[in-house]
């Protein structure tokens, strides 16, 4: 007898539906709500030549594939998802597989460090080269496309100064010249829709507001080229890094809650960003749904559902000293790297997560050395206050 709960037809269910059954259905052998966890390294096949769908836990997992399913789902357009044991790796897959020796890409020109050492440290060695440019006016995008350009990689909102790269005016660009265009959703995950907007493959660190509890490291490709996945998924084996059994469970149980933690995340953030922006110890607040935020146009196109995310960065009256002593202050809040889990986590990216650029790299993209990034997390917000206040004392 066939499960009632096999290939659900999820295809006109909501965002929230989606997160909870997509990818899965209950265990046909038990009845399980939850999938299996597969810890296997290979599988038997029935004779030579007849597998099951999966030979070998480097090339695909049943767990790992119950992930790709469930991402797929929730970003919808068709899309398919591949996934990897961190966001590095998925950066380094995409690149790997895009890209070969004396070919240029196009970055936006804030980005999350480790993706910048990436692209300038290692691929450079391979003559790979990247051009930096501030896409906030997709002018300058245009004007960088070379003859051997092959790739333009946005950030939006960017790491972390929260700038904002136009995807839909990026897009026409990008067909214009048959390139295909890479969007790190990693800052809004479901409250921005790159597909919509014209992006041809999003990534993610599934690390942050998908999994959510920081309980996993993880990264994630989507594209709705299904030849594009295919290539992903060749180049994955072969580097050895997909994302393991266990972590991808765990990622499944954090997507179930993705579309109400992300809301509160904003709320909470919104009202984080308005006590900061009104107190007197502090010069500046960089929030995408603060009235005075500079491309506030541009946050409401591109977050169409009215919510900006958990991400704000603000700078102290007192500059770099007073900085560094509220970071080293606060209690509730936990020093560290990372984002978009539900603990309050503050950074100092000047050190920390951009600490590889140089002072005058990071002063051109506007990362001051006393900027604070605040991951605004799903505690009381009042009780988050409350620890930046004693911090600021």
């Amino acid at each position: 007898m066939e499960s009632r709960y096999l290939n659900r037809d999820l295809t006109e269910a909501g965002e929230a539906t989606r997160s909870i059954h997509g990818g899965t259905s209950p265990d046909l052998v038990t009845g399980a709500i939850l999938p299996p966890i597969y810890q296997t390294a290979t599988y038997a096949q029935e004779g030579v030549g007849i597998n099951k769908g999966h030979t070998y836990s480097r090339s695909s997992n049943p767990t790992v594939k119950s992930l790709e399913l469930r991402l797929a789902a929730i970003e919808g357009a068709n899309s398919f998802a591949t996934c990897f044991a961190t966001g590095m790796a998925a950066m380094s897959t995409l690149l790997m597989t895009l890209m070969k020796k004396d070919e240029h890409l196009i970055c936006s020109d804030v980005l999350f460090g480790g993706s910048v050492r990436l692209i300038d440290s290692i691929l450079s060695k391979y003559g790979i080269t990247a051009s930096y440019v501030d896409a906030a006016d997709p002018k300058n995008v245009a004007k960088a496309i070379k003859s051997n350009t092959k790739l333009i990689f946005l950030e939006t909102p960017a790491n972390p100064t929260l700038k904002l790269n136009d995807i839909e005016a990026i897009s026409k660009i990008a067909k214009e010249n048959n390139l295909p265009l890479v969007v790190d959703n990693t800052f809004m995950s479901s409250l921005q829709k790159p597909f919509d907007l014209g992006a041809d493959i999003i990534l993610y660190s599934t690390t942050k507001y998908i999994d959510g509890h920081n309980s996993t490291v993880g990264g994630a490709l989507l594209t709705t080229n299904q030849q594009l996945a295919t290539d992903f998924e060749y180049t994955r084996k072969n580097l050895g890094n997909i994302q393991a059994p266990f972590e991808a469970w765990l990622i499944l149980q954090g997507l179930k809650t993705l579309g109400i933690r992300i809301k509160q995340h904003s709320d909470n953030a919104l009202q984080v960003a308005k006590y900061l922006k009104n107190h007197p110890k502090v010069s500046s607040v960089i929030y995408p749904g603060l009235d005075d935020f500079p491309q506030l146009e541009l946050a409401k196109k591109q977050h169409p559902f009215g919510y900006h995310g958990g991400m704000l960065v603000f700078e102290m009256v007192e500059g770099y000293d007073k900085a560094i002593s509220v970071m080293n202050k606060v209690k509730l809040c936990a020093l560290a790297e990372s984002l978009g889990s539900t603990e309050s986590l503050i950074t100092h990216p000047a050190s920390m997560t951009h600490a590889a650029m140089t002072r005058e790299a990071r002063e051109v993209i506007g990362l001051s050395e006393g900027m604070i990034r605040l991951s605004v997390g799903l505690e009381d917000v009042a009780d988050i206050i409350k620890d930046l206040e004693q911090a600021m004392s």
